[in-house]
């Protein structure tokens, strides 16, 4: 048998060789892969992670802002944000439309809902303009568009009303909007919050303006997340953990601000500006006792949901904006003067003009009101009484007592851009013109910080607006806001008889602050009347800011409240404290009765009612308030009453004193126990010359009771405070050296 030869079959081996190096290449490579977990120098673990592992935002929600009982100011509400669909490349089915098909029948229903302008015809036809759109400038096709701030923050309810109308390529984006649910409400105080773009694609809130600004970082949250894993079609796999991460809201705030006393005083803001057209108000209600600031809003305002506001200013002007005080000034010229005793209410000064070198300082009324009283000097607001107390003060000393009045100096109240104003003392004039409340400037909230020492004997308190910065999760309070006490200006003593004084602002025949009485509450305080400074220098001609500081009720202020009001369209023969009174009286009046605060005459549980009782007998009426518990001083010689004091018809504490006012001489009554207020009514009332030593309430008379008052005779009226009343007066002066004691 033939053997077969064997033949090499080099195309067999060649094969043999490719196939089985490139098998043992990819065994290499797998093997490689496996101990390394990596693969064109990517972890492999990585890449499958980010291709099934999936990853959704849980959206964290803005801090609310509440006021100090917990009533919402500004939180975080689902909104929706409207789209229109344009392109007819979204449509697969014609008979299923996913673009807006008929653009004019579109824009008319939705001209019901959005308001892209205020007319009715143009804001329809720029709807229908929008969604005409076809191309961008660039040129390239448009696919959707938006409509602007009309199509964004839209409500559920509005929402549910467009859809109902099922019209073709309208679609909603479900959103978070910062809500301001009470529209204008201290608006500069609060500010507003718009959403912005980040790099990434996300929107975050961010505070833009007012304490949304300045406590954005706390109220600012961090949003959480959710993680999964998917199969290759984003289907959430079996079993498959998921791992989440929470939000973290951001932290709540709680104000000082009442949300009763804001919505008082914003209400009345609105009505004094439709009605007097001023060019801006300004008013804060404070706590004297703590600082806090319960109320605080201006004019010209807006709305922070919109935005929109007319002929506004875009920052808060009693934080941020000096002015010249103008006579509320006169307040702290007087307490310097009476804690430095050199204050003598009953001394006589030559009113009308002061000489100071080159320069005439002069009343308001030009020619003054002759030889009078410094009490009756500030009762009529004259600048040159204040002119003469200066001298007796001190320059150094009395600008001294405006750095302690914190004056030139910013408060710290918790806002941004505080303005610290200026004490013009360079210049003799400039010192004096200080005292009046001209040339230098100060913030409204300065002014307002002052008067805390003024209404809380003696002690000043620091304004401030945030109560407290809670978590809303735990219900931790983050941050606690305690009062601040700024320290000590002038002493209680003093702080006392100043309030008095600026009691008989209001009661006395020639005050200027008349129009600021309240029926159930006795209010000390001081008006202002500041010429407006001409940005080239020198002053406007007629033009001013009027305004108001005051305190109720004046025994032991609970509340303080500033309102001024710029260059008012007056009526003819109208003062200027007339708008700002329909501001000041009844929301100091409504605050009260909202705080349930008692006037000092109302303090017992024991009342009597009085009435109007002008044109009776004075002796019938006597015997009825005596029957009712009341004390009946007739002032005059009897017969038919001309005026009365307090007025009108209120409630009074059984034992309560009332003036009535008839013609005739009055006779002395007894003033032991009288209070200095009701010894400053009387002489009003009377025409009486009183002098008055001390403080306190009437220890002593110079003129016994029941004589009869029928010549200008000084009476001299000695009080005491209750301390003293305790001490045994071993060397009491006689009355004349007491006046030459005064006389000093």
């Amino acid at each position: 048998m033939k053997k077969k030869k064997f033949r090499f079959q080099w195309g067999a081996f060649l094969l043999l060789i490719f196939y089985g190096g490139l098998f043992f290449l990819l065994f290499a490579r797998m093997v490689t892969i496996q101990v390394t977990g990596e693969a064109e120098g990517q972890a492999l673990a990585a890449r499958a992670a980010a291709k099934y592992n999936k990853e959704s935002a849980i959206t964290a929600s803005r801090g609310n802002i509440y006021d100090h009982a917990g009533q919402i100011i500004a939180e975080d509400t689902l909104s929706y944000r409207l789209i229109a669909v344009v392109s007819d490349k979204a449509t697969t089915n014609p008979k299923n439309p996913r673009h807006v098909v008929d653009a004019e029948k579109t824009a008319k229903i939705l001209a019901q809902y959005i308001k892209m302008s205020e007319d009715t015809e143009q804001n329809e036809a720029q709807i229908y303009q929008r969604l005409s759109k076809r191309y961008r400038d660039d040129g390239k096709e448009v696919y959707q568009v938006e409509f602007g701030r009309a199509g964004r923050g839209l409500s559920h309810e509005t929402m549910t009303k467009i859809s109902e109308a099922k019209l073709p390529g309208i679609l909603f984006i479900s959103d978070l909007k910062r809500y301001y649910p009470n529209g204008i409400f201290a608006s500069h105080l609060i500010g507003f919050a718009l959403k912005e773009e980040n790099k990434d694609g996300t929107f975050t809130t961010t505070g833009k303006m007012g304490l949304e600004l300045t406590y954005n970082k706390e109220l600012t949250g961090v949003d959480g997340k959710v993680q999964y894993d998917t199969d290759a079609f984003s289907y959430l796999l079996p079993n498959s953990e998921k791992m989440i991460t929470p939000a973290k809201n951001g932290d709540d705030i709680y104000l000082t601000l009442d949300k009763t006393m804001e919505s008082f005083l914003e209400e009345k803001m609105t009505e004094v500006e439709k009605e007097y057209s001023p060019e801006s108000m300004t008013a804060i209600i404070a706590d004297p006792k703590t600082g806090k600031i319960l109320a605080m809003t201006q004019r010209p305002t807006f709305n922070p949901d919109t935005r929109e506001g007319k002929d506004m200013k875009w920052l808060n002007e009693a934080i941020e904006e000096t002015i010249e005080p103008g006579s509320t000034m006169k307040t702290f010229t007087l307490a310097s003067a009476i804690d430095t005793g050199t204050w003598n209410p009953n001394e006589h000064y030559q009113s009308g003009s002061y000489t100071v070198f080159d320069r005439k300082i002069k009343d308001h009324n030009i020619y003054g009101w002759g030889w009078i009283s410094y009490l009756e000097g500030f009762q009529r607001s004259s600048n040159t009484a204040m002119a003469h107390l200066l001298k007796r003060i001190g320059d150094d000393v009395f600008v001294d007592y405006l750095n302690r009045f914190g004056f030139g100096q910013k408060t710290g109240i918790d806002l941004p851009n505080e303005a610290t104003g200026i004490i013009l003392s360079q210049y003799p004039v400039q010192r004096v013109t200080t005292t009046y409340g001209q040339g230098s400037t100060v913030t409204p909230i300065q002014l307002i910080q002052a008067m805390t020492a003024i209404a809380n004997d003696g002690k000043m308190m620091q304004p401030y607006v945030i109560d407290r910065i809670v978590d809303p999760l735990t219900g931790k309070v983050i941050q606690q806001h305690e009062p601040i006490e700024k320290g000590q200006p002038v002493s209680a003593n003093t702080a006392k008889q100043v309030r008095e004084i600026l009691a008989t602002t209001l009661t006395a025949e020639g005050g200027t602050a008349k129009n600021f009485v309240l029926d159930e509450y006795v209010v000390a305080g001081k008006t202002g009347t500041a010429e407006i400074p001409r940005a080239g220098g020198g002053y406007l001609s007629n033009q001013y800011l009027y305004s108001f500081l005051g305190m109720a009720p004046v025994d032991d202020p609970q509340l303080i409240m500033y309102v001024s009001v710029k260059k008012p369209k007056l009526k003819t023969g109208e003062q200027g404290s007339v708008p700002v009174s329909k501001i000041f009286n009844p929301v100091m009046l409504n605050s009260l009765k909202h705080l349930s605060i008692s006037s000092e005459d109302t303090q017992q549980v024991t009342h009597a009612t009085i009435q109007d009782f002008s044109g009776q007998s004075a002796e019938a009426v006597q015997v009825e308030l005596m029957n009712d518990g009341l004390q009946p001083i007739i002032v005059g010689g009897g017969g038919q009453i001309i005026d009365q004091y307090p007025k009108g018809t209120q409630k009074l504490v059984k034992g309560s004193l009332v003036f009535l006012k008839t013609e005739g001489d009055s006779t002395l009554p007894d003033l032991t126990g009288w209070s200095l207020r009701n010894v400053l009514v009387f002489k009003t009332m009377a025409n009486v010359a009183f002098e008055v030593v001390g403080e306190g309430f009437v220890a002593s008379q110079s003129v016994s009771a029941g004589t009869v008052i029928s010549d200008s005779s000084p009476i001299v009226v000695k009080l005491k405070t209750p301390a003293e009343s305790f001490k045994q007066d071993v060397e009491a002066p006689s009355e004349g050296e007491v006046e030459q004691v005064e006389d000093q």
